[in-house]
């Protein structure tokens, strides 16, 4: 809206504008008001955000102690870097000896006669045959009878082979179709519908199992990977190891690395416990209140936090080394965890793992889950009020420039009647002069 220029009391003698300013001062309580409102809304939100945030990270932090395959109680060396050993949570320290026999392979065929993409290479009919040789078998469509439309069919057939050509120097294609799986039992074979040989026939590389031996015994996986074979070791073997290879696995136990998690954890936990203290507490001294003082939501989730470790059937993690101290805080004896690790390692993984980390998971994800999130939501209804208190600035800011026009168009409307009146009364006493003056002739 346009401005209304005042004349600035240059009849009436007033400061129009300073007792303009004035009176927009006080009509501008109620926003300056909001604008404070708005500025406390806004650094709350601020602080809401930050420990939304640390509450996620504690999420994800628990969910990886949760998972049973962190509690792994050894650490492994092996010789080759061709061979990788994942340990389980039932792992036994102590040297380990294997020998490779040979890796995994997938059954491979490789047709004999060549042709061209789009050359009809089935016979009888458009249609092939795809046994699994183990009692089973498909009849797949080629659609055209092509060498192209072959190759489709069999990778678009979910029957757990994949076809390729390769091209020659004569132009032509070979076919060559393995199976996605490796082993012994991936193997097939691909014939026309009557049973007659396909493109000439094929050349087989049979699928076999890895085999690997240890002591004496001989042990055979469908794939690369031997789960939990040995000593609660799982062994994977690099397509290019060698046939024959020796490998040492030094398998030592880990306490000290499982300890550190579970501190970890502990300290992210007390860390959540700190941020949320800090903004809901009440300083004695100053007679202030931090952001989030009263936020039941907030509340509840330090208690939950502190809930966590108490196990739902009444027992304690005391003697696994976790407890809470006379100041709300949780604490870690290391040396507690550690014998009872070595006692029993199964059992503390299940007491600290699954149960205690798993209920840290559970309510830091409560809290800060981006859709049904208790501080989530929190965030979001603050978001909401501070976007109402921005548009009310606004209108606010209209209103006031309204007013602020309607008080100067009254300040400019007052000069002008002075002006007049004025110069109404400069005429009256230039008349009443000359009346005076004729009279006295």
């Amino acid at each position: 809206m346009a401005g209304t220029t005042s004349v600035g009391g240059l009849v009436s003698g007033l400061d129009t504008a300073t007792i303009i300013s004035q009176l927009m001062q006080v009509e501008a309580q109620t926003q300056t008001r909001i604008k404070t409102q708005l500025s406390t809304a806004q650094s709350t939100l601020t602080s809401v955000k930050d420990l939304n945030a640390k509450l996620a990270s504690l999420t994800t932090s628990a969910a990886d102690l949760a998972k049973t395959t962190s509690w792994n109680p050894v650490t492994v060396t092996s010789s080759s870097t061709l061979v990788s050993v994942t340990p389980g949570s039932n792992a036994v320290a102590g040297p380990l000896t294997f020998t490779v026999g040979h890796t995994a392979l997938a059954h491979r065929l490789s047709f004999t006669s060549t042709a061209a993409l789009t050359d009809v290479v089935t016979t009888g009919s458009t249609k092939v045959r795809l046994d699994r040789l183990d009692g089973t078998s498909v009849d797949l469509d080629t659609g055209d009878g092509t060498l192209r439309g072959l190759v489709a069919a069999l990778n678009a057939s979910g029957t757990g082979v994949k076809a390729s050509t390769v091209r020659l120097d004569d132009g032509t294609y070979r076919l060559q179709v393995t199976s996605a799986t490796t082993g012994a039992a991936s193997d097939f074979t691909l014939t026309n519908l009557d049973g007659s040989a396909l493109l000439g026939g094929a050349g087989v590389t049979a699928g076999r199992d890895a085999e690997i031996t240890v002591g004496t015994d001989v042990l055979h996986s469908a794939t690369n990977t031997f789960a939990g074979v040995a000593n609660g070791l799982s062994i994977t073997l690099k397509p290019s190891v060698p046939d024959g290879t020796v490998v040492d696995l030094d398998v030592v136990g880990d306490t000290a690395g499982m300890a550190a998690k579970v501190k970890g954890l502990v300290d992210a936990v007390n860390d959540a416990l700190s941020k949320i203290d800090a903004l809901s507490s009440y300083n004695t001294t100053t007679k202030t209140a931090g952001p989030l003082a009263g936020d039941a939501a907030v509340r509840a989730v330090r208690n939950a936090l502190l809930n966590t470790v108490y196990p739902t059937d009444g027992t304690s993690l005391a003697s696994a080394g976790v407890q809470l101290d006379r100041y709300g805080k949780l604490t870690f004896d290391a040396d507690k965890f550690t014998a009872a690790y070595a006692a029993d390692p199964s059992a503390v993984a299940a007491q600290l793992g699954t149960g205690f980390a798993g209920r840290v998971q559970a309510v830091a994800k409560g809290a800060s889950d981006s859709v049904k999130g208790t501080v989530t939501t929190s965030i979001n209804g603050r978001t909401s009020a501070i976007d109402r208190m921005q548009d009310s600035i606004a209108d606010w800011d209209n209103r006031l420039a309204i007013r602020k026009d309607a008080l100067t168009r009254q300040f400019t409307a007052l000069e002008t009647a002075l002006s007049q009146m004025n110069s109404q009364s400069s005429w009256l006493s230039g008349q009443l002069a000359k009346l005076n003056s004729g009279g006295s002739s």
